[in-house]
């Protein structure tokens, strides 16, 4: 190729890499443009009619006037015995927790990462601390939670004893 021509041909200029995936990828943009519109305009094709009445709210995740911290903690020990679920309330205090008061207390010193997952690219020591499982689903100061933990590593140890003192 010289100067962008095939050798022996004269006049006739390649297209470029970039030509050729602009040419594809046009396409997609407008059809993606085009469903867009489609779903604002059709959202929008109710409005103002005058005869319904649209009422929208919002739903915080506890009420005001309940507890905002409402979850179930599952601990499988990894043996023969099925897993132990117990809730757990804070503000006001309750559930079946062994010791609500002393879980609620854990979860004052916790921070939200306690309950994110360990990130795939971290690096983590390759200790095996037992077979022991544990899930904590609800709501905690408010927002949604859905957390397992388990100790198949040294990440996932550091988790758990993080968390140890709702796990119980």
């Amino acid at each position: 190729m010289i100067n962008g021509r095939e050798p022996g041909r004269r006049g006739r200029r390649l297209k470029s890499v970039r030509t050729e995936r602009a040419a594809r990828w046009r396409p997609t943009q407008l059809v993606t443009r085009a469903a867009v519109l489609a779903a604002l305009t059709s959202g929008l094709a109710g409005c103002g009619s005058g005869d319904d009445e649209v009422v929208v709210t919002a739903t915080p995740a506890a009420s005001p006037d309940g507890p905002q911290t409402s979850l179930t903690i599952t601990v499988d020990a990894g043996d023969d015995e099925p897993p132990v679920e117990s809730t757990l309330a804070c503000d006001p205090t309750g559930g079946t927790h062994p010791d609500p008061e002393a879980a609620c207390a854990a979860l004052a010193e916790l921070d939200a990462e306690a309950f994110m997952p360990v990130a795939a690219d971290q690096m983590c020591t390759q200790i095996y601390g037992g077979p022991e499982t544990a899930t904590v689903r609800g709501t905690w100061q408010g927002e949604r939670v859905d957390a397992s933990f388990s100790r198949q590593n040294g990440c996932e140890i550091a988790r758990w004893d993080a968390a140890a003192g709702l796990l119980g």
